[in-house]
């Protein structure tokens, strides 16, 4: 079962939808013993940084995200929920989880397009992911797919944590982690095939990491 963490950020039951026709066993919850007893979570999430950690915070699913992250339950983050894995956000001027090292940036409105247009912000619509590590994530997917992104911050992590990069007026990290902790900042669950592809590919590592403790 992948636990969809609840904290009130939406897009909850769109991943929900996403896995259900999978036919990947889920379930949107709040629960330590749900999170606990989940082969793997998805922390996924739309809207600010500063209320989804005024939220995390509130409800101390904060501290149970880090010890399940520490003790190597695998974990994949969606949009805001790959922002906040980070340091620090700008939006609402906010310290956010600090899993993995590195802040949010807001697109450039100056950026110009491969068109020589000028970007509009957010970054709205269908975009490649071009992978700069092996990620599992993207095992079978075809390498000329795109994703759908809605948003206006990115993440910047370390270089070391950069597993997939997009072009959208500049160059931007559109994947970051490492193996069995995922962020990704597109919508997976909003792309189509690859993106049920990529869905289905977490669960099978969670899976596998299950049978091999």
């Amino acid at each position: 079962m992948l636990a969809i963490l609840d904290y009130k950020a939406g897009n909850q039951t769109s991943v929900k939808r996403a896995l259900d026709y999978l036919e990947i066993p889920c379930a949107i919850t709040a629960s330590l013993n749900d999170v606990e007893n989940a082969h793997g979570i998805v922390f996924p999430g739309v809207g600010a940084a500063g209320q989804a950690m005024d939220e995390l915070e509130r409800t101390g699913l904060d501290s149970i995200l880090k010890k399940q992250i520490e003790a190597g339950k695998p974990l994949l983050g969606i949009c805001v929920g790959c922002q906040i894995l980070l340091d620090y956000s700008p939006e609402n001027d906010t310290e956010t989880l600090g899993i993995i090292p590195g802040e949010c940036a807001m697109f450039n409105r100056a950026l110009k397009d491969e068109e020589g247009d000028p970007i509009r912000v957010p970054h709205m619509g269908w975009n490649r992911v071009e992978l700069q590590k092996k990620c599992e994530l993207f095992d079978d997917v075809d390498p000329e797919s795109e994703f759908y992104f809605v948003h206006s911050y990115y993440p910047v992590p370390k270089p070391e944590y950069v597993l997939a990069t997009t072009f959208y007026g500049a160059r931007f990290c559109s994947v970051h982690g490492r193996r069995g902790l995922w962020a990704v900042q597109f919508h997976p669950e909003k792309s189509g095939r690859p993106g049920l592809k990529l869905l289905s590919n977490f669960y099978k590592y969670c899976l596998e990491t299950t049978d091999a403790q």
